[in-house]
């Protein structure tokens, strides 16, 4: 038998300070209904579009094998293909793509873009092409599509249509390996596929052994290196103060009472 409960339970006492809230183990996910964007998927289908027209125009302009060896290009192919799954995703009120992807994506494509405007244009005599071809209208669309109008639109996008502070600083260090992996796949390929002095050899000025040597080119490799690593700290400490200009639809769920906001991204 067990022992009989006292009629007169002592009152336990008070818990001195405000009570306090444990975190909840369930994701927002799951108690949230998904939302469909079609606004941000209908962006960011343009935004691939751009991209694509760019590139597009740029093949058919030049050499693919030589076109496709370009930063500018390779990044806004990657800006295209993520623009497109990520308008996937928002349409079909799917979870965002990881934030470490799509700021990466980001960096490539402002990388091409601060290069180009600081770098190649104001040093060349003559308009910088992709294809070796004398500049005409069709390279200087070209080359404003991939360099200004494609990372411009990726960049609106970040800031209007995606939630601040999902950037994180540790990811950095790891987007700098494309970079570094483009920098030896552009060494390579001059040495394997082209003969020295050969005028496609080498497809950017800073990059050229033959013109200033080795020792200057990875030195020049070096300087371009911290400063897109500083970019990358620059971006991940800007989407951690911007302002949050998305406007989010609270939702109420009947069992939990809880009202919260759906990532978005």
């Amino acid at each position: 038998m067990t022992a009989p409960i006292p009629r007169d339970i002592p009152d336990l006492p008070a818990v001195p300070g405000p009570p306090a809230l444990l975190p909840s183990p369930v994701p927002a996910a799951a108690v949230v209904t998904p939302v469909s964007r079609p606004l941000a998927a209908v962006c960011r289908l343009l935004v691939a579009a751009l991209a694509t027209g760019g590139v597009t125009l740029a093949l058919l302009l030049g050499s693919p094998a030589r076109v496709l060896s370009y930063f500018t290009v390779q990044s806004n192919i990657l800006l295209a293909v993520v623009c497109v799954f990520s308008a996937r995703r928002a349409w079909t009120a799917r979870r965002p793509l990881p934030s470490a992807v799509t700021g990466a994506t980001l960096l490539y494509v402002v990388i091409a873009a601060l290069v180009y405007h600081l770098v190649l244009a104001p040093s060349t005599t003559t308009p910088f092409t992709m294809t070796g071809a004398p500049a005409s209208g069709w390279h200087t669309l070209a080359n404003q599509l991939l360099h200004t109008v494609a990372p411009a639109a990726a960049a609106l996008d970040w800031l209007l249509l995606t939630t601040p502070g999902t950037l994180r600083l540790r990811k950095t260090a790891t987007w700098m390996l494309y970079p570094l992996a483009y920098l030896a796949f552009s060494l390579a390929r001059a040495e394997l596929l082209y003969l020295p002095g050969a005028p496609a050899r080498y497809l950017y000025p800073f990059l050229d052994v033959d013109q200033h040597g080795y020792k200057s080119v990875l030195a020049n490799a070096l300087l371009l290196g911290l400063s897109f690593y500083g970019l990358a700290v620059l971006l991940v400490a800007l989407d951690h103060l911007r302002p949050n200009l998305v406007r989010y639809r609270a939702h109420h769920h009947p069992k939990t009472g809880f009202r919260l906001r759906p990532p978005v991204g």
